[in-house]
C-alpha cells in the first residue's frame, strides 16, 4: 500500500511541479537556477562520497534504537552498518543539494535532527566551516559510528547530541539566540514534526531556512507539511517532493512552489 500511495504522490508532483522557467518569484527563481539546479562537480563531493564508500563496506552489526516512525525497508533493529549506509543515508544528489543550500545562506548555526551515520552532517559542516553544527541522534550505537566517522574525517567541531529529540532539541534551541539552518530528518510522525517546527518558531528570522525531509513519507507527514505551509510566520515554501524548504522572508506575499528535481 505504501509503494502505491508513494508512487501516486510522486507522479502527481511531477505533473504539477515546475522547473525554473515556470517560476515568477525572483527569489525562488534564483534559488532554483543557481542552487537547486547547480550540477557542477565540486571536490568536496568526492571527499565525502569516499566516506560513504567506506561505510558501504562496513560489515559491523549494531543495534539501532528507533524512536520514530521506523523504516519502510528493514524493521529489524540488528543491522549491518553497510545496510544502513545503503538504505538510510541521504542519496548523494540530496546530500549535495543540502550542501549547496547551506553554502548559499552561510549560517552561523546548524541543527540536524537525525545524524544516522554522519555523512549528511559532514556535508553540512563543510558547506559552512564557520558554523556551529549540532546533530541529534536517538540511537546510541548509530551515533557511536557517526562519531568515529567525524573523528576519522578530522571534524572536532560537530556537537553530537544523543537521545530522544523530545528531550534534546529544546535544550539546543534554548542555547542559541536565533536559528539559522534546521534540517529535520528524523521521527517522521505528524505530531512530532509539528512539535519540533513549533519549538523553532520563536527563534527564526528573515534568513532562517528550515528543511523537512520525507514530506510524503505518510499521510501524517503530508498533513504536517500542509500545516507548516499554512503557518502565518511562513512566507515561502518550496516542495521538492523529497524535501520541503521553509522560508520566513518578511514583506512578501505568501507563496508555495512545487519544483521538479
Amino acid at each position: 500500500m505504501f509503494n502505491i500511495r508513494f508512487a501516486k504522490d510522486y507522479l502527481l508532483h511531477r505533473i504539477k511541479a515546475k522547473n525554473r522557467h515556470g517560476i515568477h518569484s525572483p527569489f525562488v527563481y534564483r534559488l532554483v537556477d543557481t542552487i537547486i539546479y547547480d550540477s557542477s562537480a565540486k571536490k568536496v563531493y568526492t571527499d565525502v562520497e569516499n566516506i560513504r564508500k567506506d561505510l558501504l563496506t562496513d560489515d559491523r552489526t549494531i543495534t539501532v534504537t528507533d524512536l520514530g516512525a521506523g523504516s519502510h525497508i528493514n524493521k529489524n533493529n540488528q543491522k549491518k552498518v553497510s545496510d544502513i549506509a545503503a538504505h538510510a543515508l541521504k542519496a548523494p544528489k540530496l546530500a549535495q543539494l543540502l550542501y549547496r543550500l547551506v553554502a548559499d545562506i552561510k549560517p552561523n548555526n546548524i541543527i540536524e535532527l537525525g545524524t544516522c551515520l554522519g555523512v549528511t552532517t559532514i556535508y553540512l559542516q563543510k558547506a559552512a566551516p564557520q558554523a556551529k553544527v549540532y546533530t541529534l541522534e536517538g540511537s546510541p550505537e548509530t551515533a557511536a559510528v557517526a562519531q568515529q566517522v567525524f573523528n576519522k574525517a578530522g571534524l572536532n567541531t560537530i556537537d553530537l547530541v544523543i537521545g530522544n529529540f523530545d528531550d534534546t532539541l529544546s535544550g539546543v534551541i534554548d542555547g542559541l539566540d536565533k536559528l539559522d539552518f534546521i534540517f529535520v530528518d528524523g521521527n517522521h510522525q505528524k505530531d512530532a514534526t509539528l512539535k519540533y517546527f513549533e519549538w523553532c518558531l520563536p527563534k527564526v528570522h528573515e534568513n532562517t531556512l528550515l528543511i523537512f525531509d520525507d514530506i510524503y513519507w505518510s499521510e501524517g507527514m503530508k498533513e504536517a507539511w500542509a500545516q507548516i505551509k499554512a503557518n502565518p510566520q511562513v512566507t515561502i515554501t518550496v516542495d521538492l517532493f523529497w524535501i520541503g524548504l521553509v522560508f520566513f522572508k518578511g514583506g512578501r506575499v505568501k507563496e508555495d512552489f512545487l519544483v521538479k528535481i
